[in-house]
Protein backbone atom coordinates (compact mmCIF):
# COMPACT_ATOMS: atom_id res chain seq x y z
CA UNK A 1 0.00 0.00 0.00
CA UNK A 2 1.28 3.46 -0.93
CA UNK A 3 2.67 5.47 2.00
CA UNK A 4 0.36 8.40 1.21
CA UNK A 5 -2.70 6.14 1.57
CA UNK A 6 -1.32 4.75 4.84
CA UNK A 7 -0.80 8.29 6.12
CA UNK A 8 -4.32 9.36 5.14
CA UNK A 9 -5.84 6.39 6.99
CA UNK A 10 -3.57 7.03 9.97
CA UNK A 11 -4.50 10.72 10.07
CA UNK A 12 -8.24 9.94 10.03
CA UNK A 13 -7.84 7.35 12.81
CA UNK A 14 -5.71 9.67 14.97
CA UNK A 15 -8.18 12.53 14.30
CA UNK A 16 -10.97 10.41 15.70
CA UNK A 17 -8.82 9.47 18.69
CA UNK A 18 -8.32 13.20 19.31
CA UNK A 19 -12.06 13.80 18.98
CA UNK A 20 -12.82 10.99 21.41
CA UNK A 21 -10.32 12.35 23.95
CA UNK A 22 -11.78 15.83 23.39
CA UNK A 23 -15.17 14.38 24.34
CA UNK A 24 -14.15 12.94 27.69
CA UNK A 25 -11.65 15.75 28.38
CA UNK A 26 -14.22 18.51 27.81
CA UNK A 27 -17.35 16.70 29.05
CA UNK A 28 -16.87 18.49 32.35
CA UNK A 29 -17.58 21.85 30.71
CA UNK A 30 -21.22 20.99 30.11
CA UNK A 31 -22.17 18.77 33.01
CA UNK A 32 -19.95 19.52 36.02
CA UNK A 33 -22.35 22.18 37.34
CA UNK A 34 -25.44 19.99 36.89
CA UNK A 35 -23.70 17.16 38.77
CA UNK A 36 -22.41 19.47 41.50
CA UNK A 37 -25.86 20.94 42.19
CA UNK A 38 -27.51 17.49 41.95
CA UNK A 39 -29.72 18.63 39.10
CA UNK A 40 -28.66 15.41 37.34
CA UNK A 41 -26.90 12.24 38.43
CA UNK A 42 -23.48 11.68 36.80
CA UNK A 43 -24.82 8.84 34.64
CA UNK A 44 -27.77 10.80 33.22
CA UNK A 45 -25.77 14.04 32.93
CA UNK A 46 -23.12 12.33 30.80
CA UNK A 47 -25.72 10.67 28.56
CA UNK A 48 -27.63 13.95 28.22
CA UNK A 49 -24.45 15.84 27.31
CA UNK A 50 -23.47 13.20 24.75
CA UNK A 51 -26.81 13.46 22.92
CA UNK A 52 -26.67 17.27 22.77
CA UNK A 53 -22.97 17.29 21.88
CA UNK A 54 -23.93 15.16 18.87
CA UNK A 55 -26.78 17.51 17.92
CA UNK A 56 -24.58 20.60 18.23
CA UNK A 57 -21.87 19.03 16.08
CA UNK A 58 -24.32 18.75 13.19
CA UNK A 59 -25.03 22.49 13.15
CA UNK A 60 -22.66 24.53 11.00
CA UNK A 61 -19.11 24.27 9.65
CA UNK A 62 -17.73 27.80 10.09
CA UNK A 63 -15.22 26.78 12.77
CA UNK A 64 -14.09 23.77 10.70
CA UNK A 65 -13.22 26.08 7.81
CA UNK A 66 -11.20 28.36 10.09
CA UNK A 67 -9.16 25.45 11.46
CA UNK A 68 -8.70 23.76 8.09
CA UNK A 69 -7.92 26.74 5.88
CA UNK A 70 -7.58 29.92 7.93
CA UNK A 71 -4.49 29.52 10.12
CA UNK A 72 -1.61 28.11 8.08
CA UNK A 73 -0.90 28.15 4.37
CA UNK A 74 -1.96 25.04 2.42
CA UNK A 75 1.57 24.95 1.00
CA UNK A 76 2.90 24.04 4.45
CA UNK A 77 0.44 21.19 4.98
CA UNK A 78 1.28 17.55 4.38
CA UNK A 79 -0.25 14.40 5.81
CA UNK A 80 2.74 14.11 8.15
CA UNK A 81 2.25 17.70 9.37
CA UNK A 82 -1.40 16.94 10.20
CA UNK A 83 -0.49 13.67 11.92
CA UNK A 84 2.14 15.36 14.11
CA UNK A 85 -0.24 18.22 14.96
CA UNK A 86 -2.78 15.69 16.22
CA UNK A 87 -0.19 13.68 18.18
CA UNK A 88 1.09 16.80 19.94
CA UNK A 89 -2.46 17.83 20.89
CA UNK A 90 -3.35 14.32 22.10
CA UNK A 91 -0.25 14.08 24.32
CA UNK A 92 -1.02 17.45 25.96
CA UNK A 93 -4.68 16.55 26.45
CA UNK A 94 -3.74 13.29 28.15
CA UNK A 95 -1.20 15.01 30.41
CA UNK A 96 -3.70 17.64 31.57
CA UNK A 97 -6.46 15.02 31.93
CA UNK A 98 -4.18 12.89 34.12
CA UNK A 99 -3.66 15.83 36.47
CA UNK A 100 -7.34 16.81 36.34
CA UNK A 101 -6.63 20.19 34.74
CA UNK A 102 -9.28 21.63 32.37
CA UNK A 103 -7.08 22.77 29.48
CA UNK A 104 -8.16 23.69 25.97
CA UNK A 105 -8.33 20.93 23.35
CA UNK A 106 -8.92 23.64 20.74
CA UNK A 107 -5.73 25.50 21.51
CA UNK A 108 -3.83 22.22 21.79
CA UNK A 109 -4.85 21.40 18.22
CA UNK A 110 -4.03 24.90 16.95
CA UNK A 111 -0.65 24.81 18.68
CA UNK A 112 0.01 21.38 17.19
CA UNK A 113 -0.83 22.60 13.70
CA UNK A 114 1.43 25.63 14.11
CA UNK A 115 4.35 23.62 15.47
CA UNK A 116 4.34 20.92 12.82
CA UNK A 117 3.83 23.34 9.90
CA UNK A 118 6.56 25.69 11.18
CA UNK A 119 8.95 22.76 11.52
CA UNK A 120 8.07 21.58 8.01
CA UNK A 121 8.63 25.06 6.58
CA UNK A 122 11.88 25.56 8.47
CA UNK A 123 13.32 22.27 7.24
CA UNK A 124 12.38 23.09 3.65
CA UNK A 125 14.20 26.42 3.99
CA UNK A 126 17.28 24.59 5.25
CA UNK A 127 17.66 26.88 8.26
CA UNK A 128 19.65 25.97 11.40
CA UNK A 129 18.00 23.65 13.90
CA UNK A 130 14.28 24.39 13.43
CA UNK A 131 13.28 24.17 17.08
CA UNK A 132 14.74 27.64 17.61
CA UNK A 133 11.56 29.08 16.10
CA UNK A 134 9.44 27.50 18.82
CA UNK A 135 11.46 28.66 21.81
CA UNK A 136 10.69 32.14 23.25
CA UNK A 137 11.32 34.83 22.38
CA UNK A 138 9.66 34.08 19.06
CA UNK A 139 10.98 35.92 16.05
CA UNK A 140 8.00 36.54 13.80
CA UNK A 141 10.37 37.84 11.14
CA UNK A 142 11.78 34.32 10.74
CA UNK A 143 11.04 33.12 7.16
CA UNK A 144 9.22 30.05 8.48
CA UNK A 145 6.45 32.26 9.84
CA UNK A 146 5.44 33.18 6.28
CA UNK A 147 3.26 30.02 6.30
CA UNK A 148 1.15 31.37 9.19
CA UNK A 149 -1.82 33.61 8.45
CA UNK A 150 -0.99 36.08 11.22
CA UNK A 151 -4.17 38.09 10.64
CA UNK A 152 -6.43 35.09 11.29
CA UNK A 153 -4.17 33.78 14.05
CA UNK A 154 -4.44 37.05 15.95
CA UNK A 155 -8.10 37.83 15.19
CA UNK A 156 -9.57 34.33 15.51
CA UNK A 157 -7.23 32.62 18.00
CA UNK A 158 -5.05 34.89 20.14
CA UNK A 159 -7.51 37.73 20.78
CA UNK A 160 -10.44 35.37 21.52
CA UNK A 161 -8.09 33.36 23.77
CA UNK A 162 -7.78 36.49 25.93
CA UNK A 163 -11.21 38.08 25.51
CA UNK A 164 -13.45 34.98 25.73
CA UNK A 165 -12.45 34.06 29.31
CA UNK A 166 -12.85 37.71 30.31
CA UNK A 167 -16.31 37.68 28.76
CA UNK A 168 -17.08 34.41 30.52
CA UNK A 169 -16.06 35.93 33.85
CA UNK A 170 -18.00 39.15 33.26
CA UNK A 171 -21.19 37.56 31.90
CA UNK A 172 -21.22 34.90 34.63
CA UNK A 173 -20.79 37.63 37.25
CA UNK A 174 -23.60 39.74 35.77
CA UNK A 175 -26.07 36.88 35.29
CA UNK A 176 -25.82 35.69 38.88
CA UNK A 177 -25.90 39.32 40.09
CA UNK A 178 -29.19 39.94 38.28
CA UNK A 179 -30.68 36.64 39.46
CA UNK A 180 -29.78 37.20 43.09
CA UNK A 181 -30.99 40.81 43.02
CA UNK A 182 -34.44 39.91 41.68
CA UNK A 183 -34.91 36.60 43.47
CA UNK A 184 -33.35 37.28 46.86
CA UNK A 185 -36.76 37.26 48.63
CA UNK A 186 -37.51 33.67 47.59
CA UNK A 187 -36.63 31.02 50.16
CA UNK A 188 -33.34 29.26 49.33
CA UNK A 189 -35.01 25.82 49.33
CA UNK A 190 -37.60 26.89 46.75
CA UNK A 191 -35.01 28.76 44.69
CA UNK A 192 -32.68 25.76 44.57
CA UNK A 193 -35.52 23.42 43.60
CA UNK A 194 -36.62 25.66 40.72
CA UNK A 195 -33.12 26.20 39.40
CA UNK A 196 -32.34 22.49 39.47
CA UNK A 197 -35.15 22.07 36.96
CA UNK A 198 -33.96 25.05 34.93
CA UNK A 199 -30.50 23.49 34.78
CA UNK A 200 -31.92 20.75 32.60
CA UNK A 201 -32.29 23.47 29.97
CA UNK A 202 -29.05 25.36 30.64
CA UNK A 203 -26.83 22.25 30.86
CA UNK A 204 -28.28 21.01 27.58
CA UNK A 205 -27.73 24.44 26.02
CA UNK A 206 -24.06 24.34 27.07
CA UNK A 207 -23.57 20.77 25.78
CA UNK A 208 -25.12 21.77 22.45
CA UNK A 209 -22.80 24.81 22.18
CA UNK A 210 -19.78 22.64 23.00
CA UNK A 211 -20.64 20.29 20.14
CA UNK A 212 -21.18 23.22 17.78
CA UNK A 213 -17.63 24.47 18.33
CA UNK A 214 -15.39 21.57 19.35
CA UNK A 215 -16.51 18.85 16.95
CA UNK A 216 -15.92 21.16 14.00
CA UNK A 217 -12.19 21.38 14.70
CA UNK A 218 -11.65 17.72 13.90
CA UNK A 219 -13.97 18.01 10.90
CA UNK A 220 -11.65 20.72 9.59
CA UNK A 221 -8.55 18.58 10.18
CA UNK A 222 -9.97 15.49 8.40
CA UNK A 223 -11.19 17.61 5.48
CA UNK A 224 -7.78 19.27 5.25
CA UNK A 225 -6.20 15.82 5.13
CA UNK A 226 -8.54 14.72 2.32
CA UNK A 227 -7.75 17.86 0.33
CA UNK A 228 -4.01 17.34 0.84
CA UNK A 229 -4.38 13.76 -0.38
CA UNK A 230 -6.30 14.97 -3.44
CA UNK A 231 -9.59 13.27 -2.61
CA UNK A 232 -11.42 16.61 -2.32
CA UNK A 233 -11.31 19.94 -4.12
CA UNK A 234 -10.01 22.51 -1.66
CA UNK A 235 -11.45 25.53 -3.47
CA UNK A 236 -14.50 26.01 -1.21
CA UNK A 237 -13.36 23.79 1.68
CA UNK A 238 -16.71 21.97 1.85
CA UNK A 239 -17.01 19.46 4.69
CA UNK A 240 -18.35 16.05 3.51
CA UNK A 241 -21.48 14.85 5.31
CA UNK A 242 -19.82 11.59 6.35
CA UNK A 243 -17.02 13.55 8.06
CA UNK A 244 -19.58 15.65 9.98
CA UNK A 245 -21.50 12.56 11.14
CA UNK A 246 -18.33 10.62 12.02
CA UNK A 247 -16.91 13.47 14.13
CA UNK A 248 -20.25 14.13 15.84
CA UNK A 249 -20.61 10.46 16.77
CA UNK A 250 -17.03 10.19 18.04
CA UNK A 251 -17.35 13.32 20.19
CA UNK A 252 -20.59 12.00 21.68
CA UNK A 253 -18.96 8.63 22.45
CA UNK A 254 -16.05 10.39 24.12
CA UNK A 255 -18.42 12.51 26.18
CA UNK A 256 -20.17 9.35 27.41
CA UNK A 257 -16.94 8.17 29.05
CA UNK A 258 -17.23 11.15 31.37
CA UNK A 259 -13.82 12.56 32.22
CA UNK A 260 -14.62 12.42 35.94
CA UNK A 261 -11.24 13.83 37.04
CA UNK A 262 -11.87 17.19 35.37
CA UNK A 263 -15.56 17.12 36.33
CA UNK A 264 -14.42 16.90 39.96
CA UNK A 265 -12.07 19.86 39.54
CA UNK A 266 -14.68 22.14 37.97
CA UNK A 267 -17.68 21.03 40.02
CA UNK A 268 -16.23 21.18 43.51
CA UNK A 269 -12.59 22.25 43.70
CA UNK A 270 -12.99 25.79 42.30
CA UNK A 271 -16.17 26.75 44.21
CA UNK A 272 -19.06 24.96 45.86
CA UNK A 273 -21.98 25.31 43.43
CA UNK A 274 -25.66 25.88 44.11
CA UNK A 275 -28.34 25.58 41.39
CA UNK A 276 -28.62 29.34 40.63
CA UNK A 277 -24.83 29.50 40.29
CA UNK A 278 -24.72 26.48 38.00
CA UNK A 279 -27.51 27.88 35.83
CA UNK A 280 -25.67 31.22 35.55
CA UNK A 281 -22.40 29.57 34.50
CA UNK A 282 -24.11 27.38 31.90
CA UNK A 283 -26.16 30.15 30.30
CA UNK A 284 -23.26 32.61 30.23
CA UNK A 285 -20.84 30.06 28.73
CA UNK A 286 -23.25 28.66 26.14
CA UNK A 287 -24.21 32.12 24.86
CA UNK A 288 -20.57 33.10 24.27
CA UNK A 289 -19.63 29.77 22.66
CA UNK A 290 -22.59 29.73 20.25
CA UNK A 291 -21.84 33.31 19.20
CA UNK A 292 -18.23 32.33 18.51
CA UNK A 293 -19.35 29.28 16.50
CA UNK A 294 -21.60 31.48 14.37
CA UNK A 295 -18.62 33.67 13.42
CA UNK A 296 -16.26 30.73 12.86
CA UNK A 297 -14.09 31.48 15.89
CA UNK A 298 -12.53 28.36 17.49
CA UNK A 299 -12.79 29.33 21.16
CA UNK A 300 -11.98 27.22 24.19
CA UNK A 301 -15.11 25.98 25.92
CA UNK A 302 -12.87 25.09 28.86
CA UNK A 303 -11.52 28.62 29.23
CA UNK A 304 -14.96 30.20 28.98
CA UNK A 305 -16.68 27.82 31.40
CA UNK A 306 -13.87 27.96 33.95
CA UNK A 307 -13.84 31.77 33.80
CA UNK A 308 -17.63 31.90 34.18
CA UNK A 309 -17.32 29.72 37.30
CA UNK A 310 -14.77 32.17 38.68
CA UNK A 311 -17.03 35.11 37.82
CA UNK A 312 -20.03 33.57 39.55
CA UNK A 313 -17.91 32.63 42.56
CA UNK A 314 -16.47 36.13 42.82
CA UNK A 315 -19.95 37.63 42.80
CA UNK A 316 -21.18 35.32 45.55
CA UNK A 317 -18.09 35.63 47.72
CA UNK A 318 -14.59 36.24 46.43
CA UNK A 319 -13.00 34.23 49.24
CA UNK A 320 -15.19 31.24 48.30
CA UNK A 321 -13.19 30.74 45.10
CA UNK A 322 -10.23 28.43 45.65
CA UNK A 323 -7.69 30.61 43.90
CA UNK A 324 -4.90 28.04 44.25
CA UNK A 325 -6.81 25.69 41.93
CA UNK A 326 -7.56 28.63 39.63
CA UNK A 327 -3.82 29.36 39.42
CA UNK A 328 -3.13 25.80 38.24
CA UNK A 329 -5.86 26.09 35.58
CA UNK A 330 -4.47 29.43 34.34
CA UNK A 331 -0.95 27.95 34.10
CA UNK A 332 -2.35 25.13 31.91
CA UNK A 333 -4.08 27.75 29.71
CA UNK A 334 -0.87 29.76 29.25
CA UNK A 335 1.31 26.78 28.40
CA UNK A 336 -1.08 24.93 26.06
CA UNK A 337 -0.14 26.56 22.74
CA UNK A 338 3.65 26.91 23.39
CA UNK A 339 3.95 23.33 24.67
CA UNK A 340 1.95 21.82 21.80
CA UNK A 341 4.00 23.85 19.28
CA UNK A 342 7.17 22.30 20.71
CA UNK A 343 5.64 18.82 21.01
CA UNK A 344 4.31 18.66 17.46
CA UNK A 345 7.42 20.27 15.98
CA UNK A 346 9.64 17.78 17.78
CA UNK A 347 7.48 14.83 16.72
CA UNK A 348 7.60 16.01 13.10
CA UNK A 349 11.39 16.32 13.23
CA UNK A 350 11.81 12.82 14.71
CA UNK A 351 9.33 11.11 12.37
CA UNK A 352 10.75 12.81 9.28
CA UNK A 353 14.16 11.36 10.12
CA UNK A 354 12.74 7.84 10.49
CA UNK A 355 13.03 5.38 7.55
CA UNK A 356 9.24 5.04 7.21
CA UNK A 357 8.49 8.76 6.83
CA UNK A 358 11.75 10.16 5.41
CA UNK A 359 10.11 10.77 2.01
CA UNK A 360 6.97 12.43 3.41
CA UNK A 361 8.30 15.90 4.13
CA UNK A 362 7.44 17.37 0.77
Amino acid sequence: MDITVVLLILVIIVSLVFEYINGFHDAANAISMAISTKALSPRYAILYAAVLDFAGALCGTHVAKTIGSGIVSPDSITQLVILCALLGAIIWNLITWWFGLPSSSSHALIGGLLGASLMHSSLLLGKPHPLIITIPPLSFSHPSFAVVDMHNLIDKVLLPMITSPLLGFAVGFLVVLVLLRFLHKIKPEILNKRFRKMQLLSAGFLAFSHGSNDAQKTMGIITLSLITFGALDGKNFDIPLWVICLCATTLAMGTMTGGMKIIKTLSSKVIKMKPPHGFSVEMASASIILTASHFGIPVSTTHITSAAIMGVGSMVKCSAVKWGIVKNIVVAWIFTIPVTIILSGSIYYVLLKSPMFCNCGG
